[in-house]
């Protein structure tokens, strides 16, 4: 599997990134068979944050580093201060609360790559880049970057750091798939439009994609008569959707593949430091995610699928 380069770390981070919104504290024997089928396919690096499954995602994974002692060997990614009931936590306080209970669950005294979950624009960015350069010296936390940041916020805490001499965000996690969302998926989300994913190419920032395949629209299983699933039609339904399907089924006859691994692909293509977050639950779905990112799109390919471009 190929690997893109974080500054910051000494590891190389697999195009693959583990997701492990679905691990728990009951579900050991599927945590370490899913692991171990990702293992098998040279991925490195697995995904969570503060609050999936109420903790239980963190603490899943920590009982797996202890259990097959492959911490060294790994690259943890994840995520605190997301919001609460009672608003925004993108602060000094909250960081350093979230980032002391994922330490203790995931059993290790360093997170490779530490995401904010969620901005507060309100909050200047001199305040959180000071609060995570102080985990950063501390040895707690080996990168930083911003999950869910839109791309002008990215550019302000970058003069920020370069100008006090601090160290800046080493990647960002928002959503890129073929699949344009019509709203956020969830609240304070945010999706790489084409303005943002000019931003992305001409920095070559290391861009992490949450729901890469758009939550399986690429799958087959919809269509625009198929209505069955609220938030599905709420996100992802629309005219150029349903032409951008179509245009993935057409190249992926030509080549062979799965409509599912062309829109993985997409993702893994694009020119800038690109890894696509994935969920497969068994064995075949970890393999077809392995065959899809090995599938090399063209940039005219790109845009084509995209529909930004002529036929190819």
């Amino acid at each position: 599997m190929e690997h893109i380069q974080i500054k910051g770390l000494n590891k190389p981070v697999s195009k693959l990134i583990m997701g492990s919104d679905f691990f728990n504290l009951s579900n050991g024997p599927v945590v370490s068979e899913i692991l171990g089928h990702y293992l098998a396919i040279g991925g490195n690096c697995i995904d969570s944050a503060h609050n999936y499954c109420g903790g239980e995602s963190e603490q899943a994974i920590g009982r797996w580093l202890d259990e097959t002692g492959k911490r060294e060997s790994m690259v943890l990614f994840t995520k605190g201060a997301h919001p609460k009931g009672d608003g925004p936590r993108v602060n000094s306080e909250a960081i350093r609360s979230d980032l002391f209970t994922s330490l203790e669950r995931m059993r290790t005294d360093y997170i490779d790559l530490y995401g904010l979950h969620r901005d507060d624009p309100n909050v200047p960015v001199g305040h959180i880049l000071e609060a995570l350069n102080e985990h950063v010296e501390a040895g707690r936390i080996r990168a930083f970057g911003g999950s869910n940041w839109t791309h002008e916020r990215l550019q302000e805490a970058a003069d920020y750091a370069a100008k006090h001499g601090l160290i800046g965000f080493s990647f960002s996690s928002p959503n890129l798939s073929l699949a344009k969302p019509n709203e956020p998926f969830w609240a304070g989300c945010v999706s790489v439009d084409s303005e943002a994913l000019r931003w992305y190419e001409a920095n070559q920032f290391p861009l992490l994609s949450w729901s890469s395949q758009a939550r399986g629209f690429f799958t087959g299983k919809f269509s625009p008569d198929v209505r069955d699933n609220a938030d599905m039609v709420r996100v992802f339904y629309n005219d150029e959707n349903w032409l951008r399907l179509e245009r993935a089924k057409q190249l992926a006859a030509e080549k062979g593949v799965s409509m599912i691994q062309i829109a993985l692909a997409y993702v893994i293509s694009q020119p800038l430091p690109a890894c696509a977050l994935i969920g497969p639950r068994s064995e075949a779905e970890m393999i077809s995610c392995r065959d899809g990112a090995q599938i090399k799109l063209t940039r005219e390919e790109l845009a084509w699928l995209d529909l930004t471009g002529a036929a190819v």
